[in-house]
């Protein structure tokens, strides 16, 4: 049980820091009431602990500012041109939660090595998956003149909660929902593109 306790929390944080791409204060929440009532994996039993240098995630001021956030953040995402706007702001944000959400799942390091692990590993992976994101929902918006983005946002909503509930929980069970994610996504990606390579076509043969 004890070797599989870092890997374990890698996994966690690495799917926590992917659903940061997504929703960069769901995560922090989830994370931070999982960290205030010590919740339990369901198959190992191991409990989600914060690093000590990261505990404050779980303290009722923290929980308050990131549900509040949360909120903010999925009103503000399902409102046109805000929802780009938001993107653009949040190429700095979702990062930053990644490298935070890392660093607090791992338990068994220095809170220095944690960060630098969160640094290296959850900020990348959180702005690989903003990115991606912030294309689809511009491809999107182009090949469907928007009608499609407000149902983007739902799906992205449901997977960042879900996605950061299960890297707590059931930790092997988010990565494969994360890998499903990112299939999916690429092939919204590709249907997106080939729609907007349509119109851009239809456009150049009008007189």
């Amino acid at each position: 049980m004890e070797s599989l306790a870092l890997p374990l929390q890698v996994l966690a944080g690495v799917a926590l820091a992917a659903c940061a791409g997504l929703r960069a204060f769901v995560p922090l929440f989830v994370a931070g009431l999982a960290a205030r009532f010590e919740v339990a994996q369901f198959v190992l039993g191991d409990h989600f602990l914060p690093n000590s240098g990261f505990a404050w995630i779980g303290s009722t001021p923290a929980l308050i500012v990131f549900g509040t956030a949360v909120v903010v953040e999925l009103l503000a995402d399902k409102i046109p041109v805000v929802d780009h706007l938001l993107d653009v702001l949040q190429t700095f944000v979702r990062p930053a939660a990644g490298l935070l959400v890392m660093a607090v799942s791992l338990e068994g390091l220095s809170p220095m090595t944690a960060a630098i692990v969160g640094l290296l590993i959850g900020a990348p992976v959180a702005a690989g998956v903003h990115a991606a994101k912030s294309k689809i929902r511009l491809a999107s918006t182009i090949g469907t003149a928007g009608l499609a983005s407000p149902f983007l946002s739902v799906f992205e909503d449901l997977l960042s909660l879900v996605g950061s509930v299960l890297a707590v929980v059931a930790t092997l069970v988010a990565v494969l929902l994360i890998v499903f994610g990112i299939v999916l996504t690429w092939r919204l990606f590709q249907g997106f593109r080939r729609r907007v390579v349509a119109i851009r076509q239809e456009y150049s043969e009008r007189p």
